[in-house]
């Protein structure tokens, strides 16, 4: 049985309707893509995709390492640009708000220079959604030029990249100070 969201004829917005069209979750590219359902919730989607690829990164980092965790972001970014494209092409949006795997893959790049320690998460947490939501240059370029599923992941990348080079240099030099905070 096919979900009525999912039908070709509700993939598009009706012009009379402000509501956005949230394509079924039974299809794995469209539960991949919401990273799970994440980006269906209510208010700033990318802020709730990268809280939930933290506990992810946490345990794929405690059971295989930071290797592991660089593999897992590769694998996620591929699967980002399917299951983006997915998403797109069932509701005719250009780079929806309810896509956040994007934000998984950047947000696990920054954690690629975080320890497994909570501050440093939380830190690697607040240094990601800083330069996504901010996207300084070349993450505001990646934003405007390039279009479709690749478009849709690689500022985000661009932006975990800059997030990790922030977290590796307090890492290297502000460890005392962020360890600190704990008590």
């Amino acid at each position: 049985m096919t979900d009525v969201t999912d039908s070709p004829e509700n993939t598009k917005e009706p012009a009379n309707n402000p509501k956005p069209v949230r394509p079924s979750l039974a299809h794995p590219g469209v539960l991949l893509a919401t990273w799970f359902g994440a980006g269906y919730l209510p208010k700033a989607p990318g802020t709730w995709g990268s809280l939930g690829a933290l506990p992810f990164a946490w345990v794929i980092v405690e059971t295989g390492g930071a290797s592991a965790l660089l593999a897992a972001t590769v694998l996620v970014f591929a699967l980002g640009v399917w299951a983006s494209k997915v998403y797109m092409d069932k509701t005719g949006a250009h780079d929806p708000g309810a896509v956040v795997i994007d934000e998984v893959a950047g947000q696990w790049i920054v954690l690629l220079a975080a320890p497994l320690d909570p501050l440093f998460y939380f830190a690697g947490f607040v240094l990601f959604r800083m330069f996504d939501v901010l996207k300084p240059w070349p993450i505001s370029w990646a934003d405007h030029a390039i279009g479709g599923a690749w478009g849709v992941m690689i500022d985000d990348v661009l932006a975990g990249v800059a997030g990790l080079g922030a977290l590796y240099l307090i890492h290297l030099y502000g460890a005392s100070y962020l360890s600190g905070w704990g008590g």
